[in-house]
């Protein structure tokens, strides 16, 4: 699935993999962002079908509700969108593995919070065994987490960006994308605009990409760090 923006997909191989699980997670404070970001990918590798969005009560409470104007405003229909609310996280990742048995769904979205002791490698390689077996990608959705060993295709680390001033209307939605693992090989950091017309993220006219690395470079400061807490 091609995200629409050139270098990303480039470094893609062309675009994500449907069939997998993807991870998304907010730079503190960006939460929104990530989940807009979030949105527009499940919203194109959903493909048309209709996607879950799972979330923790808390993630509600301390994030923010998902509007259905906002979803309009970036042009995707929120009679597309079921959302579902678990009390815990062993809720979610459980009523996940059960939507992505479900074949009428094209994504299905896991809003977390923190790291969760249920959410361990064997918890991700079942999130990644049901969405290959059964054709629905998988996105999760991290706030306020560390980055721990898991199965995920890809993962990204998001922020927002500002958008060029407008006169008349608000400038598109813009992040900055960080792709810090890519199974298909290299890495990057990308500004990327999400057009609501056109239901696409694609490079801003005014701005390139932030940072390209190779997949086998050295990591960022920040990243080391939490693998160095992982490895302890």
């Amino acid at each position: 699935m091609p995200l629409g923006h050139a270098a990303a997909d480039a470094c893609l191989g062309g675009g994500l993999k449907r069939a997998a699980l993807h991870e998304v997670f907010a730079q503190p404070g960006h939460e929104t962002a990530a989940a807009g970001f979030a949105a527009g990918l499940a919203a194109r590798l959903a493909a048309g079908k209709n996607l879950l969005w799972i979330r923790q009560d808390y993630c509600a409470l301390e994030f923010g509700e998902l509007a259905a104007t906002g979803l309009l405003e970036l042009g995707l229909d929120p009679a597309r969108v079921l959302l579902m609310r678990a009390a815990q996280a062993e809720d979610a990742l459980r009523a996940a593995l059960e939507a992505l048995r479900c074949r009428a769904l094209g994504a299905v979205v896991i809003e977390l919070s923190g790291n969760p002791k249920c959410l361990d490698l064997t918890a991700s390689r079942r999130l990644t065994l049901a969405a290959e077996e059964n054709g629905v990608a998988a996105l999760l959705l991290r706030f306020t987490a560390r980055i721990e060993p898991g199965s995920a295709q890809t993962r990204w680390r998001v922020r927002a960006a500002p958008s060029p001033a407008q006169e008349e209307n608000w400038g598109q939605p813009r992040v900055e994308a960080e792709l810090t693992r890519n199974r298909q090989g290299a890495t990057g950091n990308w500004v990327m605009e999400w057009s609501c017309d056109d239901g696409c993220f694609r490079e801003p006219a005014d701005r390139g990409a932030v940072v390209s690395a190779a997949g086998d470079g050295p990591p960022p400061a920040a990243l080391e760090k939490d693998r160095r807490s992982v490895a302890a």
